[in-house]
């Protein structure tokens, strides 16, 4: 039987955190984020396909609208692949006030993309919210990654403004920031049924 669950992120298994790290993301993270994750309970955790680690998410409690981000009207058209006629200059981003959990991970290895590890690992984030009291919870997306954006799409997220030059060491180096507020229903009225 195929069974997948998470488990605590702790210090027998953070290597293995961060290995999956370097094979998902195209980006690196600094000891300091790793030590931070076996401070982090539920905000951190790692996945398991039938006993095999295979993904893992880390999220921290935000306040602060991100910088050098601009608004959804612009962001949304080029995340749906249109331009925006408006000639207005781009505005910051206004995200839902109150408290504000960040996904600064969420991934997978790619054989196991298809097997509901990364609906699992969002929606235990998304139980952490409504439990936790959460207004909101927000991530980057680069924006050449339609998977990543078609996913949280299907769970309610919404594109409100393209991050320019959030990578430093990739390219693009632009990323969308995407937000769901929380109490309101998934694009279709349902989450969990990305197939993921």
């Amino acid at each position: 039987m195929v069974r997948a669950e998470l488990g605590t992120i702790t210090k027998h298994n953070l290597k293995m955190v961060k290995r999956l790290n370097q094979v998902i993301f195209p980006v690196s993270y600094n000891d300091q984020f790793y030590n931070d994750l076996l401070k982090a309970g539920d905000l951190a955790k790692i996945a398991f396909f039938n006993d095999l680690a295979v993904g893992a998410v880390c999220c921290r409690v935000d306040i602060s609208p991100p910088p050098n981000t601009t608004a959804a009207p612009d962001a949304a058209a080029a995340a749906n692949g249109t331009s925006s006629s408006s000639q207005n200059p781009p505005q910051p981003v206004v995200l839902a006030p109150g408290r504000r959990l960040y996904i600064m991970t969420l991934g997978c290895l790619a054989p196991y993309r298809r097997q509901k590890i990364g609906t699992l690992l969002l929606q235990h984030v998304l139980a952490v919210c409504a439990r936790e009291g959460f207004s909101s919870v927000t991530l980057h997306v680069q924006i050449n990654n339609d998977a990543a954006l078609q996913f949280y799409k299907k769970f309610g997220f919404e594109v409100v403004g393209i991050s320019e030059h959030y990578y430093k060491r990739i390219e693009p180096a632009d990323a969308y920031l995407l937000e769901k507020k929380l109490g309101t229903p998934s694009v279709n009225g349902h989450a969990g049924k990305a197939h993921d």
